[in-house]
């Protein structure tokens, strides 16, 4: 009888302490902000890199809520702005993730307006951050010039142009001390291997975002334990 107390007892104890592990787990919220490349154009809602990127958090133990994404096909910086006013998110995320600027290349606007309107977009990013600048990650601008759809637009004068908008979305990130994730490198082995673009001629492919999602996952994770100790 006494055994049978004590086993008892040990294991009540044993499901409160698990509750109160489960219990006090730290959920994070991120945000993911951006244009076709975010919203995941052409491929299923799964596969975009923002999901991805949360599907390999809580592989590694990360207790990630679904992101909430902020992003529409064709958006420009201004574009980006006004969705972000429209829905206007909490300022409470723990990781937010930037990547816009193709369609300002695509629509031939200024590289100045680009690093103007830029600039406010990443100081959003880092207030919806809590104001903290260490969570948010700023993409790079793939290159859509190697894919099928820009053979008749000039491959090699988009390609240059992305650079040149890269440069500006990296120096300003720079300037700011925030985290630059390059996958422009990687947008370009599509060149090479047509499996990397989604079946428009256009966007990446279910591959390609999880290629881009490999790059991300280090950077997130830092920036994931940087708040739990906090």
């Amino acid at each position: 009888m006494m055994v049978f107390l004590w086993i008892s007892i040990a294991f009540m104890l044993n499901i409160g302490v698990d509750e109160e592990c489960a219990q006090g787990m730290k959920k994070y919220k991120y945000l993911a902000l951006g244009d076709s490349y975010t919203i995941g154009e052409a491929v299923n809602m799964d596969d975009r890199f923002p999901v991805q990127l949360t599907s390999r958090l809580q592989q590694e133990g990360f207790e990630v809520e679904n992101p909430q994404i902020i992003a529409k096909t064709g958006w420009t910086t201004d574009e980006l702005l006004k969705g972000i006013t429209e829905i206007s998110p909490e300022d409470d995320f723990d990781l937010v993730t930037l990547l816009i600027g193709v369609n300002n290349q695509y629509r031939g606007r200024d590289l100045a307006n680009y690093e103007t309107e830029f600039e406010v977009v990443l100081r959003k990013a880092i207030d919806f951050a809590g104001g903290n600048k260490n969570g948010v990650i700023v993409i790079s601008i793939p290159d859509y010039g190697v894919t099928p759809f820009a053979e008749k637009k000039g491959s090699a004068k988009i390609s240059s142009d992305i650079d040149k908008f890269n440069t500006i979305n990296k120096n300003v990130s720079d300037r700011h001390g925030i985290e630059y994730i390059n996958i422009t490198d990687i947008s370009r082995t599509a060149a090479q291997n047509s499996s990397l673009i989604a079946d428009d001629g256009l966007h990446p492919s279910a591959e390609m975002y999880a290629l881009w999602t490999g790059l991300i996952v280090p950077a997130a994770i830092d920036i994931l334990n940087q708040r739990d100790e906090e």
